[in-house]
């Protein structure tokens, strides 16, 4: 009995040994994905978990069109895109212009209503249809700020002027600083003019009032010179018509500055040599070459004509043939043309054959030729320069006696019965403000340096500069300043008093002046000129035509980049 008992004990014992085994067998060859199910890996990111980098544009959004952007996870191979919104981006209309797309140009809608202020729209500057504001100064007290360049000399002058200006509006106080010269104040507007806080008025040249445009902060000056403190009709002919026509040369008609001084450029030429060699002083740019040979026989080491500023000269061609020079509007640029290249090929042989040489060529003002102070030794005989710059072409004096006297006269023209001279020098502009008595007061103050025949004739007499009122001849002094060198002087005399000799030639002349136009830019074109006539001037090789045309196109495309 006892080994029956023993014998199904150890049956027992085998039995839940192989159940066991069995058990484990199949705990072995449980599927993976049961495993995967119960125990996820702890290296893969969870949604929430994923470290995308920066977005990626892989398509731009445009006016029409929406663009695409896209960012992957920096630990996995997960991709997010998301939608660029297009669509326009509208500048805001206003009474000058519609609403406009920054982006591509395309206008709608209509202009937005004027913001009258007391009879003025201080975005346009039109006067109020059958408003009740006519402009009229209330005689309150106003503060305006006047930005110049003006030294020691000419603020003392101005200073007098402000005195002057302040027995008729003695409520209205006018501050002025100097910035050292006109590009010291267009880069002090500039930055004043991102914040607002431009001056109210400002001596500048025309392209820099285009800039001041670009924002819309140069005040129009049209309903103020028509208006109950504008000119009358005897004010308005008084201006020399070219000074005063400067201001509507932005292309809109409108009117955004008044003259105050201007210069231009003369023929000084050696009264003394002309007389010995008996030669006639040329009117035509045929008669200038041909005298340039003559004078060249009788002094083969001399250089007979200097002329200063490159771009003049340049220019002044431009409008004495009347071929294009610039524009405003969308096509700026257009000096490259077949009359430009031909007096461009002739002035280079007058160069070449060592006839005329200018400022940028030589290395110094041709004065220093035309005066005998050159350290070459080489004279010139004749000189194109400013009028401002008259007393540098005044010769030495030995023992009281100058070396020769000097003769002024005008430039030479291609048509003399149709003259045409340039016309440079500042301006004065005033600058939109949101108290329309402070806009009043500039206005008052502008019109009184621009018309004021003592503020005229004192800065005239000071820096040689052309008043810009014909009237100023009947000022007692200036008149008398002006016959120290009247045609009845002696040459001595007239030499003698050489600034006031060139501005009575300038003011003789006051029917050839001529502005170019203005745009943000236009002195790029300058610029580009002056440089185009110097590379042209310095050709050689036979092939002179292709290389002067390639100077052109490279000039244009040079003006196209700085300008944009």
């Amino acid at each position: 009995m006892k080994k029956i008992v023993s014998i199904l004990l150890i049956l027992c014992i085998f039995s839940l040994t192989l159940c066991a085994c069995v058990s484990e067998s199949e705990k072995e060859t449980t599927p993976s994905d049961t495993l995967e199910a119960t125990e996820k890996p702890t290296d893969a990111p969870t949604d929430t978990e994923h470290k995308f980098g920066e977005w990626v544009t892989i398509k731009d959004a445009t006016c029409t069109e929406n663009g695409i952007k896209t960012r992957k996870c920096t630990t996995c191979d997960k991709e997010e895109t998301e939608s660029i919104a297009g669509g326009h981006a509208w500048e805001k209309a206003t009474c000058l212009s519609v609403k406009k797309c920054k982006l591509c140009g395309v206008t709608e809608g209509e202009l937005a209503d004027h913001t009258y202020n007391n009879g003025v729209c201080m975005v346009c500057g039109c006067a109020e249809p059958n408003g009740s504001g006519d402009l009229n100064y209330d005689g309150s007290s106003v503060t305006i700020t006047f930005y110049h360049q003006m030294g020691g000399a000419l603020q003392k002058i101005l200073n007098s002027a402000i005195a002057d200006f302040n027995e008729l509006y003695p409520n209205i106080t006018v501050e002025h600083s100097s910035y050292g010269d006109y590009n010291g104040v267009r880069d002090q507007i500039k930055t004043e003019i991102s914040v607002g806080k431009q001056p109210n008025l400002a001596y500048c040249y025309p392209d820099h009032i285009a800039l001041y445009n670009i924002a819309g902060a140069v005040q129009p000056l049209d309903p103020f010179i028509d208006g109950a403190y504008g000119f009358t009709a005897a004010q308005k002919a008084d201006f020399i018509p070219a000074f005063y026509n400067e201001g509507k040369a932005f292309g809109d008609g409108k009117m955004y500055s008044l003259p105050i001084s201007k210069y231009t450029e003369v023929l000084y030429y050696n009264e003394t040599f002309f007389k010995e060699h008996n030669l006639t002083v040329p009117k035509t740019w045929d008669e200038m070459e041909a005298v340039c040979r003559q004078i060249k026989e009788i002094d083969p080491n001399c250089i007979p004509l200097g002329y200063d500023y490159e771009a003049n000269w340049f220019i002044t061609m431009c409008e004495q043939y009347g071929s294009d020079y610039t524009a405003t509007g969308d096509d700026n640029f257009l000096f490259d043309n077949d009359t430009n290249k031909n007096f461009v090929k002739k002035f280079r042989s007058w160069y070449q054959d060592g006839l005329v040489t200018t400022k940028e060529l030589l290395g110094s003002y041709t004065s220093a030729l035309f005066t005998g102070e050159s350290d070459s030794g080489t004279r010139c005989y004749m000189c194109i320069g400013a009028t401002s710059g008259a007393t540098y072409q005044q010769p030495n004096q030995t023992n009281g006696v100058y070396e020769f006297e000097v003769g002024i006269t005008s430039i030479p023209q291609v048509d003399p019965a149709n003259p045409k001279v340039i016309s440079q020098g500042p301006s004065i502009c005033i600058f939109k403000n949101a108290d329309v008595q402070e806009v009043i007061a500039s206005w008052l103050f502008a019109k009184f340096l621009a018309t004021d025949v003592n503020f005229q004739a004192s800065v005239s007499m000071n820096n040689g500069y052309t008043p810009v009122i014909q009237s100023v001849k009947n000022n007692s002094i200036y008149a008398e300043y002006l016959a120290k060198a009247g045609e009845n002087a002696t040459p001595t005399e007239k030499t003698t008093n050489i600034q006031a000799y060139a501005t009575r030639i300038a003011l003789e002349q006051a029917d050839a002046y001529y502005v170019s136009p203005a745009f943000n830019g236009s002195s790029v074109a300058r610029d580009q000129v002056g440089l185009l006539l110097q590379k042209c001037f310095v050709i050689e090789g036979n092939d002179v035509d292709a290389a002067i045309a390639k100077a052109f196109k490279e000039a244009i495309a040079e003006c196209e980049y700085l300008a944009n």
